[in-house]
């Protein structure tokens, strides 16, 4: 299965703050979600395969090329979808149809225009009178218009109203339609994930906790609640965190045997959300 977005061992530093040892694998025909906390390192994780960043580190490839000699056909099949518009405000859709489309040399115009009449956005206004959702839909309209094959998204459903999100996201599922589409979703709503994702990727204090199928995590991770007298050294250890209420302790499994193991009935285990584990995890893993 061909990997369209490859970091090895990528790492990069920052005063305060540093991505070390990157290890992803983003396959050709998936919508792969990109989920961590605010400061966790998604957008310089982002940045860097955009080449808006070098790593100081590592390799990073994109479609099996190399930015420092392949920066133009790379960018060519990308289209880059960001949470805040980026063109200037003035300017109106089809003033910026006009700039954009001679940057890419497989623009379709008619494809363009089908967008538009789709997304039901307006050729002639300002893009400053767009609203949020609709400054969206123009984006995605012009990173689909030149035919891109990885579709970069970083929080495109942030601030939009749930009604818009939902309608959002089955423009996407859509697109994934023939197979030869690639979507890389960073996001804080871990729930727009569960409707659309295929993996998921999931950075934590600039270090990569997993990558895998939504599938796999919603079987191995779990959440067990119980009483705290069933906690001592030992039993913990079958967790990545406990969390200790007043009521009883809530706790971050990967391994239910394990658990079901050692505390038979005395707890309850329950499916672990997306949202669970990054709340769990955002300290680091405190038993393995």
């Amino acid at each position: 299965m061909e990997n369209v977005i490859e970091f090895n061992n990528v790492s990069k530093n920052f005063k305060d703050f540093s991505v070390k040892n990157i290890n992803l694998n983003i396959k050709r025909g998936f919508v792969h979600g990109f989920i961590g906390g605010n400061g966790a390192g998604k957008s310089t994780t982002i940045k860097m395969m955009m080449n808006l960043l070098q790593p100081d580190a590592g390799e990073v490839k994109i479609f099996g090329l190399d930015y420092k000699s392949d920066e133009k056909a790379i960018k060519e099949r990308i289209g880059f979808v960001y949470d805040a518009n980026v063109y200037f405000e003035g300017l109106n859709l089809k003033d910026i149809k006009r700039i954009v489309a001679p940057a890419y040399k497989h623009w379709d115009n008619a494809l363009f225009s089908q967008y538009v009449e789709q997304f039901e956005l307006p050729l002639n206004k300002p893009i400053k009178s767009f609203s949020k959702g609709m400054q969206m839909k123009a984006a995605l309209a012009i990173a689909l218009s030149h035919h891109a094959e990885l579709i970069i998204m970083d929080e495109p459903t942030a601030g939009l109203d749930p009604i818009f999100r939902r309608e959002l996201l089955g423009v996407l599922q859509e697109l994934m339609l023939d197979g030869n589409r690639t979507i890389f979703f960073s996001t804080h709503i871990t729930t727009d994930l569960n409707r659309i994702a295929d993996y998921i990727a999931f950075i934590n204090r600039g270090e990569l906790v997993f990558n895998s199928s939504i599938h796999d995590i919603m079987e191995n991770y779990a959440l067990v609640k119980g009483k705290t007298e069933f906690l001592d050294r030992d039993t913990e250890k079958a967790f990545l965190h406990v969390n200790r209420l007043s009521t009883g302790f809530e706790a971050l499994t990967e391994d239910v045997h394990a658990v079901e193991s050692t505390f038979g009935d005395n707890v309850m285990i329950e499916r672990a959300t997306l949202e669970d584990i990054m709340y769990h995890l955002k300290g680091g893993v405190q038993h393995v």
